[in-house]
């Protein structure tokens, strides 16, 4: 059990011979520095830097005399404390590195991502990242996924609209069920996923390959202005469909399916991006 707290302690900062320290401190105190390194095991040599680092550091308090005693902070205030630090320190690097984001978002740059897991994360990060609007075209089983930080998005002002395949239903997000869905994860074998946020960057790629799975990500104008465009024009389709099917499949075909064979290579439908 001790040895869990001392990693524990060296995930907060401190050394093995601090968190020793503090430990016995913890257990008895107040205590000399002759006493502390008796029943930490620090080497007498070492204990009073020891003792003086987390002095300074606030984690312990000594009283003065000519034989200084010191006693811990409690475990409770000490992890408030380092609470506190972090924050501040999270809002200082993050107020420093401002100046940094454009050179580290290169626009002509495409980054590779494999593995659907590391692909769902990279779109969750996006998705909270977003400060105008989002264009998401899923399915309902990522969907589920990446629900809660798409509710976080919208609770902020973000424009949520969703392609879905598949049953989704939302009360955050505009929900345009494809026409087609199950048809076309028929067709294509898998399911992929795409995604525009603020008409500034795009993510696209196949998600249904476990770790074989691949997507792109990229700020690269070249890419993000016809992707989101491919996305809009869904949009108007789905629009058309629903107020206009009878009409277009009857000029069409059932799901429009002649112009679908007009522009397919595979007469069957069936896709070939995945061999």
């Amino acid at each position: 059990m001790e040895g869990n707290i001392l990693d524990i302690l060296k995930n907060l900062g401190f050394t093995e011979y601090e968190a020793k320290a503090y430990l016995a401190l913890l257990e008895e105190s107040p205590l000399t520095g002759y006493a502390a390194a008796k029943k930490s095991g620090v080497p007498r040599s070492k204990i009073y830097e020891v003792l003086d680092q987390l002095t300074h550091r606030g984690d312990i308090l000594v009283s003065p005399g000519n034989t200084p005693q010191y006693t811990p902070v409690p475990a409770k205030e000490l992890i408030k404390n380092r609470r506190i630090q972090a924050e501040e320190n999270f809002e200082l690097a993050e107020k420093s590195l401002q100046d940094f984001q454009y050179s580290s978002q290169d626009r002509e740059n495409i980054w590779n991502i494999t593995g659907s897991k590391e692909i769902l994360d990279k779109v969750r990060a996006r998705i909270l990242a977003a400060e105008n609007r989002i264009l998401l075209e899923i399915w309902e089983e990522e969907f589920h996924e990446l629900e809660p930080s798409l509710r976080q998005a919208a609770s902020k002002g973000v424009s949520i609209t969703i392609i879905a395949y598949g049953v989704i239903a939302s009360d955050f997000a505009d929900v345009y069920l494809h026409y087609m869905g199950s048809e076309i994860t028929e067709e294509y074998g898998g399911r992929w996923i795409v995604m525009s946020a603020d008409d500034e960057e795009v993510l696209a790629g196949i998600v249904s390959l476990g770790k074989d799975s691949r997507a792109a990500w990229t700020m690269h104008v070249g890419l993000v202005m016809p992707i989101t465009e491919v996305m809009i024009h869904d949009l108007y389709l789905m629009e058309i469909m629903e107020k206009h099917r009878d009409v277009l499949e009857n000029s069409f075909g059932k799901n429009l399916q002649n112009l679908r064979q007009k522009f397919s290579l595979h007469p069957d439908f069936k896709k070939h991006y995945m061999k």
